[in-house]
């Protein structure tokens, strides 16, 4: 297969990049060529340019045609109304990447599956998606695009730390001082790591299944954020120090964070994979977030310059702490 992704050294699709690589894809990666945490891996065709620069590209890409195009960085409608004219008999299956936070907030039933309700009224980047697969939802059915909507949840790789706040949250623990823990820790979350999504990922790419299908891929595995915390401290070798906040204190406080949580994390979200595993039988999710958060501390710890400590959230920290204990002194 012959297949353009853009992007491809993201969080989600370096390991796409790497397992499509390893299966013998032809693979193209389309991007400024300005990363340094991923870089490309050998093997790949290396396409420079601009994906915002719709001229560019066309003269990068020449008459080259695609089994499959990836686009890992839509997040408007204007920005997929482009691809939609690019791609346009250049491929036969254009992925959009969308996202699990598109999904009814907060949910109304659990397992989530691909059938629940898009709504999300607090957080302006899952409208954005949901506009997005509105309109590639049109393409498909009136021009006969040939669509596939993809939507992770919360995908992490080595770099990423499950919380706002990055390794500040770890420099924390380590220094024996409280972590903030939205709501009473007792939400479900899943996380799901990279190379597992790519397990699920790769085998949709040509998949006629899968055109004009919307899929969600993530881990079977659900985690309150308790024990999301408490595992993190386990891998930093410390102690986890929690104090709850209710995430609209915390809004409060920081409306970006306050975001993040209302329209997306503060709710348990338990997901029903069937659909994916009948289009792809043999994924199965393999890494469980005790070994994802090792890996995680093992890259963090491994060079001192990736341990960066932002004074500006560790003092907000110590702000709504000290808020929700005055509100509540016996807590």
């Amino acid at each position: 297969m012959k297949v353009l992704f853009i992007g491809g050294t993201g969080i989600i699709s370096s390991a796409c990049t790497a397992l499509a690589l390893e299966r013998g894809v032809e693979l193209y990666l389309l991007s400024r060529g300005q990363t340094t945490t991923r870089p490309p891996p050998p093997g790949a065709h290396n396409v420079r340019a601009d994906i915002a620069d719709t001229a560019a590209v066309e003269r990068a890409l020449g008459d080259l045609r695609f089994d499959a195009v990836v686009n890992f960085v839509v997040f408007t409608v204007d920005q997929l109304e482009r691809d939609l004219k690019l791609f346009k008999g250049r491929t036969s299956q254009y992925v959009f990447i969308s996202s699990a936070s598109a999904y009814r907030t907060p949910p109304v039933r659990m397992p989530v599956t691909e059938a629940t309700p898009l709504q999300n009224p607090h957080w302006p980047y899952s409208r954005n998606k949901i506009a997005c697969e509105e309109r590639l939802t049109r393409a498909f059915r009136e021009d006969g695009f040939p669509a596939t909507i993809v939507r992770p949840s919360h995908t992490y790789d080595r770099t990423l730390l499950p919380a706002h706040g990055a390794y500040t949250v770890i420099d924390r623990m380590r220094r024996g001082k409280p972590v903030i823990v939205h709501g009473d820790g007792t939400s479900l979350w899943t996380l799901t790591h990279h190379r597992d999504f790519a397990r699920a990922f790769v085998p949709l790419l040509g998949h006629d299944g899968a055109i004009g299908e919307a899929i969600h891929i993530t881990s079977d595995e659900a985690l309150s954020w308790n024990q999301i915390h408490e595992q993190m401290a386990r891998a930093a070798s410390a102690e986890a120090k929690l104090v709850h906040v209710p995430s609209d204190l915390i809004a409060a406080y920081d409306p970006r964070w306050g975001e993040s949580l209302l329209g997306d994390k503060a709710h348990t979200m338990i997901f029903d994979n069937t659909k994916v595993k009948r289009l792809v039988p043999e994924f199965c999710a393999e890494i469980p977030f005790c070994r994802g958060i090792d890996e995680v501390l093992d890259w963090y710890d491994a060079d001192a310059s990736r341990r960066v400590v932002d004074p500006e959230f560790d003092q907000l920290t110590d702000r709504i702490i000290a808020a929700q204990l005055a509100a509540r002194p016996h807590a």
